[in-house]
């Protein structure tokens, strides 16, 4: 028996999110049975960590253990060969039989994208979150994030009483013409903390919320308004150990 690692990307659209749920289409779901095709018998695999319905992954990551007498190459071939279209295995790496792809992470990168035009673009709002009018620079509010800080304002635990603190290590905003992204690396997140975190943001520049009030919402002081930014603009972009 070996235990499998895989880097898996998908694009959400039409997911009920990655984890398995009743009576639903998810990431976990498609993945178990793409197994059970070339001859895995185990319960269950082990994902990085949890996405809503609707966002995307360019590097979530899985684990299961197998007897597979082939390649990991051939691993990786014959479960794109049984996955949907909207799903793909991007690398095989056999690991430690102790490797928790949760629980070994070190952190985590979220990227979310919004664009501005007066118009909806179908094919980009897949992607990305329409705003208008266009905002001025965003940069200046990334550094809001930055250390480490009691993130309750912006999201809830993976478990009820659980911490509600992380440390953001990194956060920037970057602009290419009517586009602006967003890239967030901490140690870890909460329940809808990225798309909290944006909605935040975006209520500065649209004037609805001081910068000010960003810093005393993470104090406590201060009750930000209920929203979160849609779905289709986050992706999970890499986990780290």
């Amino acid at each position: 028996m070996v235990r499998y690692q895989i880097i898996i990307a998908y694009d959400g659209t039409r997911f009920s999110g990655s984890q398995r749920q009743a009576n639903s289409r998810t990431v976990q779901d498609e993945l178990e049975k793409a197994l059970r095709k070339i001859k895995w018998h185990e319960s269950s695999v082990i994902l990085a960590g949890r996405t809503d319905a609707g966002v995307h992954a360019q590097g979530q990551v899985a684990a299961f253990d197998m007897e597979w007498n082939h390649s990991n190459i051939d691993l990786q071939n014959a479960l794109n060969a049984y996955l949907p279209k909207d799903i793909s295995v991007s690398q095989v790496n056999s690991v430690n039989m102790r490797f928790h792809p949760r629980f070994d992470a070190r952190w985590r990168l979220y990227r979310y994208r919004i664009y501005s035009q007066p118009v909806r673009d179908p094919q980009r709002e897949r992607f990305a979150w329409r705003i208008w009018p266009a905002p001025p620079s965003l940069q200046p509010l990334a550094d809001t994030w930055l250390g480490t800080h009691s993130f309750t304002a912006f999201g809830s635990p993976p478990r009820t009483g659980g911490s509600t603190t992380r440390t953001v290590f990194n956060a920037g905003w970057k602009q290419c013409g009517d586009e602006w992204t967003f890239e967030i690396k901490a140690d870890a997140f909460l329940y809808h903390m990225v798309r909290r975190i944006v909605f935040a943001q975006i209520a500065v520049i649209q004037g609805k919320i001081s910068k000010n009030d960003l810093t005393a919402a993470l104090e406590g002081s201060f009750e930000l308004p209920s929203g979160l930014a849609p779905p289709n603009g986050l992706t999970l972009v890499e986990v780290g150990y």
